[in-house]
């Protein structure tokens, strides 16, 4: 029994508990060679940033040039670009928390000392709300709590809160975007006039649901609730838009709140709102995260999953209307570690790393129902999203397989993306043709989640939950309104006190809840969780329902399809 007298909340995760001594010396000695290694990767980008691109945006390796790309982020059609945009270093923005993971304090201490004295808003660019919000207020905030968290990160002044201030500054420039009907936020806003004339009304499901990480944060660091209350009216008319499935559509209109779009899925356009539901959950403490995530992800799970992949499907009807892989669909493995769905997890990671070794890298598009790449979308812009399962999954199992994926990982893109001048995207996986431009995410994140892979040390003895982009936020009781409930996810295991029940796993209770247990009114145990029987087969192929199991997230049966895969199938 869990004592009802904590006065703070107790918070335990697989992804960030203390690392292992490791028995064997020759997996020790592999693991700093590969942290080495990708070390090295880091510098050899983050430098030549540094000498060719910095203070703009990002670089671009091949001509070893720069581009002011932030207001191009998201921004497909490259409308309404600025004429005086200069930059605002992004990639050294997006730098500053790898710099602390990779213990290098005296220039995490240079370069919050340049943005310090050098970065300002108040300039005439139309950005992408999202993409900002992500990468430069999530930067900042980090970067900010990063500084003050510890007496030996900035030695050689004194940090008056600078990178918080800045913070403060963009959110105030963003509030605007939120002056809708809906309160649903514009996807553009120009950072010096505000929310211009004839702006599109079109946004999409990520653009307003994976906000209240970083606008929450801001919040509880200045006291200032409208961040927090902005994004948090955003999310929860976003989820009152959700159809009688509990799915969400991708794209929709702010002003009226109606759908544009009904096929969805769990990649782009969508991917983060599931992510920040569960990390604002763990975050922040709010019960209404975690039950808003649990339909959420049932629905998912019912409608979505295909034996280990996910296709897309009408969110009115459930029916499936596109069968492919998106490169960003990746990072759902690592989501479902977080609450303790190894076993599915694992089963899709292992399906997205065979693409990866069958190209070499991750294709941006691939189509599931005809097993080929998509005609246009071949190419391969470093994303993180691999190697950040990668990450979880090691963290949760310590099966060194996982470590031998981010070898690979490594590999490949020494292999086939670096040049002198970088690192560069890949335009066509077919023949490794190269695109001259490096994302400000391979520093923030492909970089960071290899390096943890390897080694962990930055978190030992501490909780974090990182932003989709990346960016560590610590969990603190004193960002909860209320003790909220312990979490250990492990198959939604949880424990409350005093008048709320105590529930139990029903894995480890070996009953299922749907058809054993019909707990009384005045019980105390109360089964949140199912059982989970896997199905015959690793790949989830079948020829009779009998060769599958019972689903781990609903306790219900699952059955045989007629293309041979055992899903929780709805026939219409």
């Amino acid at each position: 029994m869990l004592a009802c007298n904590i006065g703070t909340w107790l918070i335990l995760f697989l992804l960030i508990s203390p690392s292992m001594s490791e028995l064997d010396p020759r997996r020790t000695a592999k693991r700093k060679r590969m942290s080495e290694k990708v070390r090295k990767m880091f510098y050899h980008a983050y430098e030549n940033y540094m000498t060719y691109a910095f203070p703009h945006d990002e670089l671009k390796p091949l001509t070893k040039t720069f581009t002011n790309s932030l207001s191009e982020l998201g921004n497909l059609k490259l409308e309404h670009l600025p004429q005086q945009y200069n930059g605002s270093a992004l990639t050294l923005i997006e730098s500053l928390s790898s710099l602390v993971i990779l213990g290098n304090y005296t220039e995490f201490e240079r370069a919050v000392r340049w943005l310090s004295s050098n970065l300002a808003f108040d300039v005439d660019a139309r950005i992408n709300l999202f993409e900002c919000n992500i990468r430069v207020l999530g930067g900042l905030v980090s970067a900010h709590i990063l500084a003050t968290d510890s007496t030996d990160r900035l030695v050689h002044g004194i940090y008056n809160n600078e990178l918080l201030i800045l913070a403060e500054n963009l959110g105030q420039r963003f509030l605007p975007a939120f002056d809708t009907p809906t309160g649903l936020p514009y996807a553009w806003i120009n950072l010096k006039y505000g929310v211009m004339e004839k702006e599109t009304t079109e946004t999409s499901t990520s653009g307003c649901g994976s906000l209240i990480l970083e606008m929450g944060a801001l919040s509880r660091l200045t006291g200032d609730p409208r961040f927090e209350s902005v994004a948090l009216r955003a999310l929860r008319k976003l989820w009152s838009m959700r159809s009688s499935l509990n799915l969400l559509g991708t794209t929709l209109d702010v002003l009226t709140g109606e759908w544009i779009e009904y096929s969805s899925g769990i990649g782009a356009g969508v991917d983060s709102f599931y992510e920040y539901l569960i990390k604002a959950h763990i975050l922040f403490g709010r019960d209404e995260f975690w039950r808003m995530f649990q339909s959420a992800y049932l629905a998912v799970q019912k409608y979505f999953r295909h034996g280990p992949w996910y296709h897309e499907a009408d969110i009115r009807t459930g029916k499936a209307t596109y069968w492919q892989l998106t490169s960003l669909q990746a990072f759902w493995p690592g989501l479902q570690v977080l609450v303790g769905d190894i076993a599915a997890a694992n089963s899709s990671h292992r399906e997205f790393f065979n693409v990866w070794e069958k190209f070499g890298v991750l294709p941006e598009r691939y189509l599931l129902d005809h097993q080929m790449l998509h005609p246009t979308e071949k190419y391969y812009p470093l994303r993180p999203e691999l190697a950040e399962s990668t990450f979880y999954l090691y963290q949760a199992t310590k099966d060194p397989w996982y470590m031998e994926v981010g070898e690979s990982i490594v590999d490949s893109l020494n292999l086939y993306t670096k040049v002198e001048g970088g690192f560069a995207s890949i335009r066509d996986v077919t023949t490794m043709e190269l695109e001259d431009h490096q994302h400000s995410f391979f520093l923030a994140e492909t970089c960071k989640y290899l390096y943890l892979l390897f080694d962990d040390s930055f978190m030992v003895g501490k909780n974090y939950i990182f932003t989709t982009e990346g960016h560590p936020l610590p969990v603190l009781s004193a960002w909860h309104e209320k003790v909220p409930e312990t979490y250990i996810p492990s198959n939604w295991t949880s424990f409350e006190c005093k008048a709320q029940a105590k529930r139990a796993s029903a894995m480890s209770m070996r009953v299922c809840p749907a058809t054993t247990l019909n707990p009384g009114p005045d019980s105390q145990h109360m089964v949140e969780s199912a059982c989970h029987i896997h199905d015959a087969r690793e790949d989830h192929r079948c020829l009779t329902d009998e060769d599958c199991g019972v689903d781990s997230t609903t306790c219900r049966r699952r059955s045989c399809s007629m293309a041979g895969y055992c899903g929780l199938w709805v026939f219409v």
